[in-house]
């Protein structure tokens, strides 16, 4: 079950860090939503305590937060938006991680909304309406906030809205559930402004193995194949976060255009399936792709991770009395689930291990591959010093700390997505006849449980 997290710290301990503390944020879709948690640090504080950061590196740090373009490739505040009927523009400070006013703070210049399709939907049917259910809701955002975000599709919209002192809003599906095996539905997505799509969430789905279900398809199975084909064709990325090692090669194999992880991890530091191994780094950098970080702490904290693992086990007995006694009302047995993790919670995660994360797949795979891909608003609880989305330039900091170079840290914050997600855009340019989507495109579709 979902893990939600409640830190407590002392009054003495809060002025020693000069920060505000909020009492709440959101739980994560790595296996539920629900509503919100635990601290969330305001902007312009520090990643270590005052008098310990170097102010001068600080204000650069700043500096090259505003005047680079910063992408995020998953966030999951789509789904408050349209669930909860949020209205991104209002202060949800204590409640989610993510508000306009705090995107800006932050410095972020372009937004992968996450189009998030539970499996449920798989099982029970609806994944395409939940699909463009979420979809509208970003096209509502950026009519209601036309000053703020700005809808855009390709790499240069992402400029053009720096430019012009806006957010670009994409989106990207998240499971491809979503298209209920159909590549018509695929091109449809796109033309909706669709730009990358995760192949599976933690499910298998008809035609793509994922990492934390089982196996059916020995990875990718043909129609899944043709998939990822189609998806170069038509300039939509292929992300390969959430898949079994054996799709994430699979698709290796196959793909023409450049490939992401949008919310992934180094497997070396955390041992997690939904983390990415050194081989695959490896490969995912030949190709021309990208891994977008995650800042999850049960994905990046090997601490946490087992942590985690044995308050499962410690409480076991009592979440299973939960289940059975409230399984008529699922509303009310998320609601004690959250409250007994509440009331045991996991040990915090200090910045610096989240960028070890950034350190190892730049060791590994390269400076020109890794990015960000927060999980903001999807995850329970987040790092020390990166509570919310205003808190983005403490990673800029800590990576000009360490030593990289403004150049590097540009390419960390969104020229590395750019440089594929142009590449991509150039691939399809060269296989889809002038931009017209559906031509050429096969019109294949299987039935579940076919290949």
């Amino acid at each position: 079950m979902i893990e939600i997290i409640f830190f407590r710290r002392s009054a003495l301990t809060l002025l020693l860090l000069a920060i505000l503390v909020a009492p709440a944020l959101p739980q994560s879709k790595e296996t539920a939503k629900t509503a919100p948690v635990t601290d969330t640090l305001r902007a312009g504080t520090t990643a270590a305590p005052p008098g310990v950061r170097d102010e001068r590196l600080w204000q650069r740090a700043l500096k090259l937060q505003r005047s680079a373009i910063v992408v995020d490739s998953h966030n999951d505040i789509l789904s408050f938006m349209f669930d909860e009927n949020y209205d991104i523009g209002v202060s949800s400070v204590g409640k989610y991680h993510t508000d306009i006013a705090r995107m800006k703070e932050g410095g972020l210049s372009a937004e992968f909304f996450s189009v998030y399709v539970d499996r449920s939907y798989a099982e029970k049917g609806g994944a395409a309406r939940r699909a463009m259910d979420l979809i509208d809701s970003v096209y509502r955002a950026a009519e209601k906030h036309p000053d703020d975000l700005l809808m855009s599709y390709s790499v240069a919209d992402i400029r053009r809205a720096k430019k012009a002192k806006r957010i670009a809003a994409l989106m990207g599906i998240e499971g491809g559930h979503a298209i209920e095996n159909s590549l018509p539905a695929l091109r449809d997505f796109y033309r909706l402004g669709v730009r990358y799509m995760t192949l599976t969430h933690n499910n298998t789905n008809g035609w793509a193995d994922a990492c934390c279900d089982k196996a059916l398809h020995n990875g990718l199975s043909d129609f899944g194949k043709e998939v990822v084909r189609e998806m170069n064709r038509i300039g939509m990325l292929v992300d390969i976060s959430h898949v079994s090692d054996k799709t994430m090669s699979d698709v290796l194999d196959t793909s023409t255009a450049p490939v992401i992880a949008s919310h992934s991890s180094a497997r070396a530091l955390a041992s997690r399936p939904r983390n990415i191994p050194d081989d695959l780094l490896r490969r995912i950098a030949k190709n021309g792709g990208v891994v977008m970080i995650n800042f999850y702490p049960i994905f990046i904290d090997q601490k946490a991770i087992d942590a985690s693992a044995a308050r499962d086990v410690r409480l076991k007995p009592q979440r299973d009395a939960l289940n059975e006694g409230f399984k008529n009302d699922p509303k009310r047995r998320e609601e004690e689930l959250d409250k007994l993790n509440a009331a045991n919670p996991l040990p915090p995660t200090p910045l610096s291990v989240l960028v070890d994360h950034f350190d190892h797949v730049a060791k590994i795979a390269g400076i020109d591959h890794v990015g960000i891909g927060s999980d903001f608003d999807g995850v329970p609880y987040l790092p020390e010093g990166m509570k919310d989305i205003a808190q983005l330039p403490n990673l800029t900091y800590e990576l000009l700390r360490r030593g990289y170079s403004e150049g590097d840290v540009r390419k960390v914050l969104g020229e590395n997505f750019l440089r594929a997600f142009a590449a991509a855009e150039r691939v399809a340019a060269r296989s889809s006849s002038g931009g017209q989507v559906s031509r050429d495109g096969s019109v294949r579709r299987i039935e579940d449980g076919k290949k």
